[in-house]
């Protein structure tokens, strides 16, 4: 059965696309990179920098939440737009990939996975109706189905098994979600591995049960490039044209690029803020290590031509003395700087396929890259 779109497309060039999606917090333009707030915080970034970088919607994550503060307590404060300030459209995560790959004690069952919490080793039950209820909870704008994520590479036999128990939750997850009210969405998600067939299947029998918009998981888990671009190319043709498709965990401004060419319409990751902490800014230069000693004495910007004020008023000998040191704020200059990067990268992305030259900005894009950073200060 059907469920009421919310998406509007608005341009296509080729098979890129870009479109208008509206939540009951505020519209989405897609193609979106959805900035992590894992645990109802942007890790070294307030609120109003996300949003002044650019970003329409955040992601927070279930898993966490449910465990700390829970999604109990939340509610009662108001939900999660609430609760964090954020004020927002706000996507959860169902909480599966978190259980599979952070619970080192779990089972799975056909009801539900048992797991360990990974902060008091308390004995938690998360079924597809609970992960609903969380994030209904949580008050989130988007929520997703409870799935099984296997990493890469697996066993056939195991790949399919996780992805037709994934199509039964994702009935269970729809039926649980009838009684969310108008406007907020469920989106089902495509498993399947690196197996065409099951990929395909998967597809078919998401989009045979209806949903709000359609997620491509279980990639960016370890295997190649190629190999990511490969499965796009056989789930997204299946999916509804007029329905979001989501890309769940990726990635570099390049996957993004190379993605988008392909039809998907949003992303997230923790790339952006994590590569900042660790002292990497992604710029139109290609990423920049600010560890490196070439910077130490440079009075340069990190890029001069920026729309962001930190890439452009802070010298690169600042940025690397910060770095070195672990000053809390070199952490949160290159954050921030790295989200309105991949926020500058969307927008350009979405004029580009407006005005009909999204291959051409393709080429650029990457020729910049290519080119690589400004020659060292002599």
């Amino acid at each position: 059965m059907s469920l009421p779109n919310h998406f509007e497309l608005l341009a296509t060039d080729g098979n890129a696309r870009t479109g208008r999606l509206t939540t009951p917090h505020g519209a989405v333009r897609t193609p979106a990179f959805m900035p992590v707030g894992t645990a109802g915080a942007m890790k070294g970034m307030h609120w109003r920098e996300v949003r002044d970088a650019g970003a329409d919607i955040v992601l927070g994550n279930t898993y966490h939440l449910m465990l700390r503060p829970g999604a109990e307590r939340i509610a009662a404060l108001g939900g999660l737009q609430t609760f964090t300030g954020w004020n927002g459209p706000m996507l959860t995560d169902s909480g599966g990939f978190q259980v599979m790959s952070l619970s080192e004690l779990r089972k799975v069952s056909e009801n539900a996975v048992t797991f360990r919490s990974h902060i008091d080793g308390a004995k938690v039950e998360l079924s597809p109706e609970r992960s609903i209820e969380v994030q209904r909870l949580l008050g989130s704008d988007i929520a997703m189905q409870m799935d099984e994520c296997v990493r890469l590479p697996a066993e056939r036999d195991d790949i399919e098994r996780a992805m037709r128990l994934s199509l039964r939750w994702a009935e269970r997850s729809k039926r649980a979600f009838e009684t969310a009210p108008a406007g907020y969405m469920l989106f089902g998600i495509v498993q399947g591995g690196d197996v065409p067939e099951l990929r395909r299947r998967s597809a078919e029998a998401l989009v045979e049960i209806g949903f709000h918009g359609y997620a491509i998981g279980g990639l960016a888990v370890g295997e190649p490039q190629a190999v990511m671009l490969a499965m796009i190319e056989e789930t997204a043709p299946v999916l509804s044209a007029d329905r979001p498709r989501y890309l769940m965990g990726v990635g570099t401004p390049e996957d993004i690029l190379e993605a988008v060419a392909r039809g998907i319409d949003m992303f997230d990751c923790v790339m952006p803020t994590r590569n900042g902490r660790h002292g990497v800014a992604f710029t139109r230069f290609g990423p920049v290590n600010l560890r490196n000693a070439r910077h130490a004495d440079d009075p340069r910007p990190l890029d001069e031509e920026s729309a962001w004020p930190s890439a452009r008023s802070y010298s690169r000998a600042y940025l690397h003395h910060l770095v070195k040191s672990g000053e809390t704020l070199g952490a949160m200059l290159l954050s921030e700087i790295n989200i309105a990067y991949y926020q500058q990268l969307m927008q350009d992305i979405r004029a580009a396929i407006a005005g009909d030259r999204f291959e051409d900005f393709q080429k650029q894009t990457r020729a910049d890259w290519a080119r690589g950073d400004i020659a060292a200060k002599p």
